[in-house]
């Protein structure tokens, strides 16, 4: 039973990746452990794509492998609903994300960043792939930065 138990825990674990919100705390993970950053920008209650995104994409096993072994996930969110509100300080941080890396305003937009901020590609809402398809994407980019 506990060995069905622990298996259960890791596999949640596994499935449920960790999106930083900050991104100096992003870079500086991605420093320490030679990985890339994908920062996603996304209106997660509002959002038809994004939502599409995240159930598809980055809850795929295909992309959770890849990214626990090479990537940090960092996420600006812009909920719409009053209930979803983000902190001042967090709104404040993800409104100068966008300044700098989608002053467009697009959603769902993904950037592979590498440690220090350098856009290395994007992705204009959901990739016209598939899931696994985009974490070729994601390798051949990641390897082409001889990482």
């Amino acid at each position: 039973m506990k060995v069905l138990l622990i298996a259960l825990s890791c596999l949640w674990t596994f499935t449920t990746p960790v999106w930083e919100t900050d991104f100096e705390k992003a870079r500086q993970t991605a420093v320490n452990n030679h990985h890339l950053i994908l920062l996603n920008f996304s209106g997660s209650d509002w959002c038809g794509p994004c939502i599409r995104l995240k159930n598809e994409f980055f809850n795929n096993t295909a992309f959770l492998t890849f990214a626990d072994q090479q990537l940090v996930l960092l996420n600006a969110d812009f909920p719409r609903s009053k209930k979803n509100q983000l902190s001042k300080e967090q709104q404040k941080r993800n409104d100068t994300l966008a300044d700098k890396y989608n002053p467009e305003g697009h959603f769902p937009y993904t950037l592979l960043l590498d440690e220090n901020g350098k856009v290395l590609k994007t992705w204009e809402g959901v990739p016209n792939t598939t899931p696994e398809g985009f974490v070729d994407q994601l390798k051949n980019t990641f390897h082409a930065t001889g990482k």
